[in-house]
């Protein structure tokens, strides 16, 4: 139980961090450092022959070295147990990205209503990557919805899930792992291959955590019908994760996913999910928000428990 403690302890730390605060703009954050090193990489080797074998090896060092930088933070805190804590929490805290999360899809349903449908799009621009500017009062909602049940998973659950597995070091390498995915996961003459190896990286180390978030949320809903849909339409998806928390939303709020939208000037024409195609209200924004903070809180409650019982822990994550 003591060892515990300096798992539980970050957790918590981390989780009411994010609660209270989110990410502020402007402040520092690990991810942004990331971006950069890949960006950085990205210009020097996205070019000539062999670019799948160098966006492979960029990945694998990439995830390597956050791994090991942060496992060498540890190392170097062994025997402070409230250093140990405080760093580790404030970096599950960079880790959540359940508050900006919900803020980022509260503000475009705000501005919709508040200042018209060119406020809307706008707004929507800043946390989806299809086009915004032919979007209708209904497509935006429903960007929104979408949006925020696949990143339950990808900012929250994942991340969690990773902190289970390998503390700290296991979190931030998960975070890597899905910024260069959002970097260079694209299926474009530049990226096709170069990021080619990234992208399934990220589809590997989100196979459990989309799936767990999917149950989570029927879980904490009580919803037969998102139960159903998880099965029924989870697997529909070009992406292999992203379906299986917006079936679940998909049949919580008994509406539909899905459809044509244009990416970076191509049509994707991505499979609908869910039965009625109907309008989504302003108001519903606050049942996806809660659902949001009970699969949180919940998955943290989890972890808890998880580590009160174990055993024996990694030297990744406890070093000690």
């Amino acid at each position: 139980m003591e060892k515990a403690i300096l798992l539980i302890a970050p957790l918590l730390i981390g989780y009411v961090l994010d609660l209270l605060i989110g990410d502020p703009d402007n402040w520092p954050h690990p991810v942004r450092v990331f971006g950069n090193l890949i960006a950085y990489f990205e210009k020097k080797l996205n070019r000539n022959s062999g670019r799948f074998m160098k966006g492979a090896v960029l990945a694998i060092a990439l995830v390597l070295v956050v791994f090991s930088f942060f496992t060498l933070i540890n190392l170097w805190l062994i025997n402070l147990e409230w250093p140990f804590m405080i760093v580790n929490g404030v970096f599950v805290w960079y880790g959540l990205a359940n508050k900006s999360l919900i803020t980022e899809g509260k503000n475009v349903f705000l501005a919709l209503e508040s200042g018209g449908i060119e406020a809307g799009r706008k707004r929507l621009s800043r946390i989806v990557g299809r086009d915004t500017s032919q979007l209708t009062p209904q497509q935006i909602h429903i960007a929104v919805l979408e949006t925020m049940s696949e990143n339950l998973s990808d900012g929250v659950i994942a991340p969690l899930f990773f902190f289970a597995i390998g503390g700290v070091p296991g979190m931030m390498a998960y975070k890597m792992i899905n910024t260069m995915d959002s970097m260079l996961g694209y299926r474009n003459e530049r990226y096709e291959k170069f990021g080619k190896f990234a992208a399934r990286l990220d589809d590997v180390a989100n196979f459990i955590p989309s799936r767990l978030t999917a149950f989570l949320m029927v879980l904490v809903t009580f919803s037969r019908k998102g139960f159903q849909f998880i099965f029924r339409y989870g697997h529909k998806h070009k992406s292999p994760n992203a379906g299986y928390p917006e079936a679940a939303l998909a049949g919580i709020l008994g509406c539909r996913f899905g459809g044509p939208n244009i990416y970076h000037g191509v049509v994707v024409d991505k499979p609908f999910i869910g039965e009625t195609d109907r309008d989504i209200k302003p108001d519903e924004i606050r049942q996806v928000i809660s659902i949001n903070h009970k699969v949180c809180f919940v998955m943290v409650i989890i972890l808890v428990i998880s580590f009160c019982c174990y055993v024996k822990i990694p030297f990744w994550i406890l070093p000690l």
